[in-house]
């Protein structure tokens, strides 16, 4: 349900002579920017196309998430937006002493460290670690080529089909056959400080312990929010944007006024053509199984199979099979009875307690068919910050440092927050 159109004037009469900064698109980006905005004292109004916030970061209508999230400790922007909404405390680390890793192909299970400064721990160590292995991982984030991952570690295939693809796949969501070893190299030259591995979820889920904080510490700080309010149109003139149009009023832009729209690229495209952005996404699925699990939260890898990752709730199991290209085209009756063999064998292996029984309990599948851009070799087209003069850009896609990450998406919507003029 929209909110009528002279909210904003009323607000411009009770504090005159301030604009009010237009935030469109509430996914992580979107929040991010409008609160760097309202918790410096501009006046913000957040509006989302959809019934709710966070976009591929949200929770779903049953409480479930979209998908399997995580965080790691290199993820400063992500951790510090947390804190900023008071809600770090809800994120925690499930695995401290080692990710559990079960490969499914000849039944091996390992906790492995994620830091390679954890590795002279031969219990700690991923399959394929050798000097040569870790050397040429080395040498991929400090090269200036850019080739194919699996190119770049052709020589290790052990170590790259344990430790090294699974990375890409979670980082860049795109097979190694294509990826980009710059782009994972952006995410190596991270993992060498102290903690910057850490695994974190969130303990309930994405809903209560990321999306409801954020719109809780928005509306403390005055920001206004209006879900179900797409934004059909941006009227230009100038080069700058004088007109918003939602699909029930048209909105004027004082002079004063400004716009950041945190869109996914194809919608910022619709909006305004002719930006750089990129052309081919990847996808990701998701199964949630209605299995709830007392005791601590997990969170389990898996090698050679259909599941990557298996993050178990006393709420439930989620699965997350990324790059998912043909699981895309697969239906739930298919794909559910497969996921839920690999969890069976993977909580048996590493000793999770409570009910697994033999059939697959209720699954729903929620499949992000343009989750990510593909991380592919070759230029990263970025568009501007500022494409027009009081219209800033943010979403992942316009954050050239990083792939397409929670931590790229929150770094985005601070810069287009901080690059809109006074």
């Amino acid at each position: 349900m929209s909110i009528p159109s002279d909210r904003d004037a009323e607000r411009r009469v009770n504090r005159p002579g301030v604009g009010v900064t237009h935030v469109v698109g509430a996914g992580l980006a979107g929040l991010a920017a409008a609160h760097a905005l309202a918790t410096q004292g501009r006046m913000v109004t957040l509006h989302e196309s959809t019934p709710g916030a966070g976009g591929r970061a949200r929770a779903l209508p049953d409480g479930t998430d979209n998908g399997t999230h995580a965080l790691i400790g290199a993820n400063r922007a992500a951790l510090g937006f947390l804190d900023a909404i008071g809600a770090r405390q809800f994120w925690l680390e499930p695995e401290p002493d080692g990710l559990p890793v079960l490969d499914l192909a000849d039944g091996s299970a390992r906790q492995v460290a994620l830091s390679p400064f954890g590795w002279w721990r031969a219990d700690r160590r991923p399959a394929g670690v050798t000097p040569g292995a870790v050397l040429a991982m080395a040498g991929m984030a400090m090269s200036g080529e850019d080739r194919t991952v699996a190119e770049a570690m052709r020589a290790h295939p052990a170590f790259l089909r344990g430790f090294v693809d699974p990375l890409v796949i979670a980082a860049l969501n795109t097979p190694s056959a294509e990826a980009s070893s710059q782009r994972l190299a952006q995410v190596l030259r991270r993992l060498g400080a102290p903690g910057a591995t850490r695994l974190l979820v969130a303990r309930r889920g994405l809903g209560p312990d990321l999306v409801e904080p954020a719109l809780a510490a928005l509306a403390l700080a005055g920001a206004a929010y209006r879900p179900g309010h797409r934004l059909r149109g941006i009227t230009q003139e100038g080069g700058r944007a004088t007109a918003l149009s939602f699909q029930d009023h048209e909105t004027p832009l004082a002079p004063a006024d400004r716009v950041i729209l945190a869109l996914p690229p194809w919608e910022a495209l619709r909006l305004m053509p002719g930006l750089p952005a990129p052309e081919a996404h990847a996808p990701i699925v998701n199964l949630h199984f209605a299995q709830g699990c007392p005791g601590a939260v997990r969170f389990l890898g898996l090698l050679g199979g259909l599941c990557q990752w298996v993050l178990i709730r006393p709420s439930g199991v989620a699965v997350t099979v990324s790059a998912g290209d043909a699981e895309a085209d697969q239906e739930v009756e298919e794909l559910a009875p497969r996921a839920w063999a690999e969890i069976r064998r993977a909580v048996k292996a590493f000793g999770v307690a409570g009910d697994w029984p033999e059939a697959p309990p209720p699954c729903r599948v929620v499949k992000e068919r343009r989750a990510t851009p593909r991380h592919r070799v070759g230029h990263i087209p970025t568009p501007p910050r500022l494409p027009l003069a009081n219209l800033a850009l943010a979403g992942d896609w316009t954050w050239p440092d990083l792939p397409a990450t929670i931590d790229a998406a929150i770094r985005s919507g601070l810069a287009a927050a901080q690059a809109l003029p006074e």
